[in-house]
């Protein structure tokens, strides 16, 4: 795996990941834990909406088809104390999914399986948008 492109890397991300698929999101969470994110996960919509409201974290990536519920509905259902960067992630690739996910209120949608360089934008992304709001 290469280095990411973060803003600045001696600041990671506090990360909530939320993915019904046991290996996807053992995977995210040690990809993430590598480049020293702390990460947080939920393996269903219902216990996302339990944890994430008591988690200050500064970006959410979730899968779109989970087991109990969508991700769009997670994040039209979330009451959080203040923004978040949110990414979609998801097999549904078509310009319907990608504007349903915009409208949702996610800030990139990326296909699975993931490309890391487009995580690691994303994520430098949401970093440098963190460091301009402090």
């Amino acid at each position: 795996m290469t280095a990411p492109i973060f803003a600045d890397p001696s600041k990671p991300l506090r990360i909530f990941v939320v993915e019904n698929h046991r290996d996807t999101l053992e995977y995210l969470q040690m990809y993430l834990e590598m480049f020293g994110h702390t990460v947080q996960t939920a393996d269903s919509m219902t216990k996302a909406l339990a944890t994430l409201p008591r988690v200050d974290c500064d970006v959410l990536i979730s899968d779109i088809g989970l087991s109990d519920g969508d991700g769009w509905m997670l994040l039209h259902h979330l009451q959080l104390p203040r923004p978040i960067y949110a990414i979609a992630m998801s097999g549904f690739g078509m310009g319907a999914d990608q504007l349903k996910s915009q409208e949702a209120g996610y800030r990139r949608h990326l296909l699975k399986p993931i490309d890391p360089k487009e995580l690691d934008a994303a994520l430098a992304e949401a970093a440098r948008e963190l460091m301009a709001a402090r």
